[in-house]
């Protein structure tokens, strides 16, 4: 009886022992597992599980660009649309029988459109095809001396991610005379241009936020006519400066990083600086400068670019007084040409020296980590430096199924 008991009396212990054991067990695995206590306010923060990368638009063959078109606009009624409005809101309907991350196009014939064009988040992971930028055109001329705010003078707005343009034209023909017209504003992440036009005065091309990507592209204007806090990349364009009114000065770009942190910057690399036809015989008259510093912090590297004779030899002209000279960020490396000599700059603190190793990190490469959504494309692309050449593109033809 009594060595029953003490059986009995054991096998209790073993229980008890081993469900207070697997208890402590499962509390300790619980607090490594779920929990993360921070110090200060002992509150909880639940873990984060990563997110796969999108990898942006994707063609069915880089080397043809061989696409089909969802929706086709034709100015002569050929088409499903007469106007690129009309059908954007045709391409939205179309996406919706498509996946989230799925391309949806739109093929824009040869023509002139009268019209005021605006991209939504509607339409992430959009392609707008045209037959060549010489030939499909869209046209506006809002501007600020009529009443209009800068913001929405453009004739062309992106907002929508992951968006993709080729052989198009954007114009606002406003006029010298009108101050600032926007022909193009884009405020969507993970942009990119390719063999495009965008023709202007003041502020033709309006950078204005997120990720952007130019190549093979040609942008004209007068005053700022590339502006915003973008973190943009230009690479393998044509900078053109036209005629402005009588006692005006033409620049290139008016960069507006407002804090010194921000990951933003507007590089030109392998790019080409010189007069537009019609200011070829005047270029000496209107003293042209590479910027000037729209916001304190505002940043600008030009590298491996051809600087034509028209370029002030200071290069830089300041904003107001001495507002964010010393604050600014702006760099040369490995340009050539006339306009390149650098021995008669301006001083100011924020003009830096760069080193090549340095240099390499404003590449798309590095900068917009962009092998991971232009690359897949399949549009010329150099990840990294590029040597200097004043060979200008060959156009391509794209082919539709």
């Amino acid at each position: 009886m009594t060595q029953t008991i003490k059986k009995k009396i054991r096998m209790v212990r073993k229980t008890v022992t081993r469900k207070i054991l697997t208890t402590r067990l499962k509390r300790r695995r619980t607090r490594r597992r779920t929990l993360m206590v921070i110090k200060k306010t002992r509150m909880i923060q639940p873990i984060k599980r990563k997110r796969k990368k999108r990898q942006g638009v994707k063609w069915t063959s880089p080397r043809t660009l061989q696409i089909s078109p969802d929706v086709v606009v034709a100015e002569d009624g050929s088409g499903d649309s007469k106007s690129i409005n009309e059908g954007l809101k045709l391409l939205e309907k179309a996406k919706k029988k498509k996946k989230e991350d799925e391309v949806v196009v739109l093929y824009v014939k040869a023509g002139t459109y009268k019209e005021y064009v605006e991209v939504t988040k509607n339409l992430d992971n959009m392609a707008m095809i045209g037959d060549g930028a010489d030939k499909t055109v869209i046209t506006g001329d809002k501007n600020f001396i009529d009443g209009v705010s800068t913001y929405h003078t453009s004739t062309v707005a992106i907002t929508a991610d992951f968006f993709f343009a080729k052989n198009i034209r954007i114009v606002n023909s406003a006029g010298p005379e009108k101050h600032q017209a926007v022909a193009l504003r884009v405020s969507a992440d993970f942009a990119i241009f390719y063999n495009c036009t965008f023709d202007g005065y003041q502020d033709t091309l309006y950078t204005h936020t997120k990720r952007q990507f130019y190549r093979d592209c040609t942008i004209s204007g007068t005053i700022d006519y590339i502006f915003g806090d973008a973190a943009v990349v230009f690479q393998n364009c044509l900078f053109l400066v036209r005629k402005p009114m009588e006692n005006q000065q033409c620049i290139v770009t008016a960069q507006g990083r407002k804090q010194r942190h921000q990951p933003t910057a507007i590089i030109i690399q392998n790019g080409t600086i010189t007069a537009a036809p019609e200011m070829e015989a005047d270029r000496m008259k209107y003293k042209t400068y590479l910027g000037r510093p729209w916001k304190n912090f505002s940043r600008t590297i030009i590298m491996e670019s051809y600087l034509g004779d028209l370029i002030d030899p200071e290069g830089w002209m300041p904003w107001m007084g001495t507002v964010g000279t010393k604050t600014c960020w702006y760099g040369e490396f490995g340009n050539y040409g006339p306009g390149a000599d650098q021995s008669k700059r301006v001083t100011w603190n924020g003009i830096k020296k760069i080193t090549p190793q340095h240099a390499v990190d404003f590449t798309p490469g590095r900068f917009l980590r962009a092998n991971e959504w232009v690359k897949p494309t399949g549009i010329p692309y150099v990840p990294y430096m590029v040597k200097p050449s004043t060979t200008r593109r060959v156009d391509e033809e794209v082919v539709f199924e």
